[in-house]
């Protein structure tokens, strides 16, 4: 596919000059006739979703700044006025909010499509490192927008994140005056996160499009995960367009009714209550966390006993993800092929959420409840604390020691010859 030559012909005189200097034009007819396998599945549709979102939360953010005062005097009045009086201020807010949420969905499992089908190996690699580099832009872009509300989660949740930076020996405690813009959170502070928080969102659709730019010369993954020959390439793929188009377009209506769902019937479902109160910095909050998506990584940052320590792992559990195609010895891409492989992802899966669960919790808080009272588990053991971190060392297990290790010992299943040959059974040669 990265060998694809273009069939695009202008037709018009303007067509013909704009080709000629700039052939944005081109480059749209030859991504929709770019040959894609015919055996993608509906894991393949969140790509086009997260450009709509993308889409979505920029134009949403662009209204939304044009009523947003960053001052810690009248940034909670201002976003309640956006709500109460600015016309269809509501439906913005609620859009954009629960936006955020929707995106990460989408690219959690978009992510866990590319490490189950192995869409990160060669010659694959630069797409999966751009495409981290747009989930780690999420992240940063997210925790400065939930700190612009200026509530109490709000508030409490910069101090505690700012403070891990200064956590970093020799260059932390300068960083975090430069981004707190004082030593203390105060309205700088909050000027420089709305800032930092506008431009995020078009520096990730620069990224978007460098990714893009990978996946047309790398081409695209499939679910048998082989490599497609050139003189395959009329019996294994379709154009993009209509196939792909439609299908898409099918999903995406899907996932917009799931996200009306959130906006019109459960807008702060996703959020967390103390945020309607104004930030008050001489009030902690009973349990400071952050929103859903960044559980998992709070809460490895909770189970390392060592505030440096905890930073390391909590930017680790990210960090491992750019060296996952070298990490992966296997020469099967697919899982599909690697049973026992499977197993442990599926045991993956269960530890992400859990780590979700664990971080929503209190750290001290009892697993098993009364249950510990007549058993040998002695109490500081039967803990969300400890339950985390054995999660913690499982994910950073599959990654570090199953994945190189796994590689080299499994037998894999055998893997078809060819992207048809599962669905002809291996006679399309008689055809």
């Amino acid at each position: 596919m990265s060998d694809h030559e273009s069939t695009y012909v202008p037709k018009t005189g303007i067509e013909k000059w704009l080709d000629s200097r700039l052939p944005i034009i081109r480059f749209g007819a030859d991504y929709m006739s770019l040959p894609t396998p015919k055996n993608l599945n509906y894991w393949w549709t969140f790509g086009g979703i997260l450009a709509l979102c993308l889409v979505i939360q920029i134009v949403t953010g662009i209204v939304l700044a044009m009523h947003y005062v960053p001052n810690t005097a009248m940034a909670f009045a201002s976003v309640e006025r956006i709500m109460r009086d600015v016309n269809g201020g509501w439906l913005i807010r609620y859009v954009h909010a629960n936006g955020a949420s929707m995106f990460f969905i989408a690219v959690y499992l978009h992510m866990l499509r590319g490490l189950y089908y192995g869409s990160y190996k060669a010659p694959r690699e630069m797409i999966w490192i751009l495409g981290c580099v747009i989930f780690f832009l999420m992240i940063a872009t997210a925790f400065l927008g939930y700190v612009l509300p200026w509530g109490q989660m709000s508030f409490w949740g910069a101090e505690v994140i700012t403070n891990l930076i200064g956590a970093i020996p020799v260059i932390g405690e300068p960083v975090l005056i430069w981004l707190r813009g004082g030593p203390a959170i105060d309205n700088a502070t909050l000027n420089r996160f709305f800032s930092l928080h506008y431009l995020l969102p078009f520096v990730i659709f620069g990224v978007v499009v460098l990714h893009l730019w990978a996946l047309h010369t790398g081409g695209q993954n499939n679910p048998v995960g082989i490599l497609i020959p050139k003189e395959r390439t009329a019996k294994d793929t379709v154009p993009f367009h209509p196939y792909f188009t439609v299908k898409d377009g099918f999903a995406i209506v899907l996932f917009l009714i799931l996200f009306a769902i959130f906006v019109f019937f459960l807008p702060n479902a996703l959020g967390h209550a103390d945020n309607y109160i104004p930030a008050n910095p001489l009030q902690t909050p009973a349990h400071i966390v952050p929103e859903w998506y960044m559980l998992p990584f709070y809460a490895i940052l909770r189970a390392i006993p060592d505030k440096f320590g905890g930073v390391v792992a909590m930017f680790g559990a990210i960090g491992v993800l750019f060296v996952l195609p070298w990490l992966d010895t296997s020469r099967v891409r697919s899982m599909r092929y690697r049973p026992t492989m499977r197993t442990f992802f599926v045991i993956f899966l269960f530890v992400c959420f859990g780590l979700g669960w664990c971080g929503a919790q209190l750290p001290d808080a009892p697993v098993i409840g009364s249950f510990k009272t007549f058993t040998l588990i002695d109490g500081d053991l039967n803990s969300y604390l400890w339950l985390t971190r054995l999660f913690t060392a499982y994910y950073f297990v599959f990654f570090l020691v199953l994945m190189p290790w796994l590689g080299l010992k499994e037998t894999p299943l055998p893997v078809p010859a060819s992207i048809s040959e599962p669905v002809l059974g291996g006679d399309e040669h008689k055809a």
